[in-house]
Formats: C-alpha cells, structure tokens, sequence
C-alpha cells in the first residue's frame, strides 16, 4: 500500500511539474519573468530523486519517459533565458 501511494506521489509531482512549465509558457511571460522562472522545489527534488535513481537502477519506462521529457523543457526554458538575457542586458 505504501508503495502504491509513494508511486502515486511521484506520478502527481512529475505531472505537476510538466504542467507549472506548460503553464508558464502558455500563460506567456514578460522577459523577466522568463530569466526568473523556477520549477517548484518538490518538482526539483523528484528530478533529482529520478536522476540518482536512474544512476543506481533501471527506471521504469513511465519514468524514463518523464524523466526525458522534463529534461527536455528544461532544456528549452534554459534556452529562452539565455536568449531573454541577451536580448535584454542588465
């Protein structure tokens, strides 16, 4: 049972996370909001939790696949605050 509502935690904290990035990019953002957005701390740390996981064991394939996709918006929300960097200096 407690397995069962762990997995389940980490399913609704990984879908959170996907949508406070969707979220944020459909809502649209001013410049400083873009360079200043953080995922929440929970979501953070279930990446984290998923990345040394990941290091020790084989993920599950739900996981893997949220897991590659987090890191993808990541990866493009780390590219538009480069960009609303550059386009807007201090």
């Amino acid at each position: 049972m407690a397995t069962i509502l762990f997995d389940c935690y980490n399913y609704l904290v990984m879908t959170r996370a996907y949508e406070e990035i969707i979220d944020f990019i459909a809502n649209g953002s001013r410049p400083s909001e873009v360079a200043a957005f953080q995922p929440s701390r929970e979501a953070r740390m279930h990446v984290e939790e998923l990345i040394e996981r990941e290091k020790r064991e084989a993920l599950s394939p739900e996981e893997a696949s949220e897991l590659t996709h987090y890191l993808q918006l990541e990866h493009l929300m780390r590219l538009a605050k480069a960009r609303e960097i550059a386009l807007h200096p201090s």
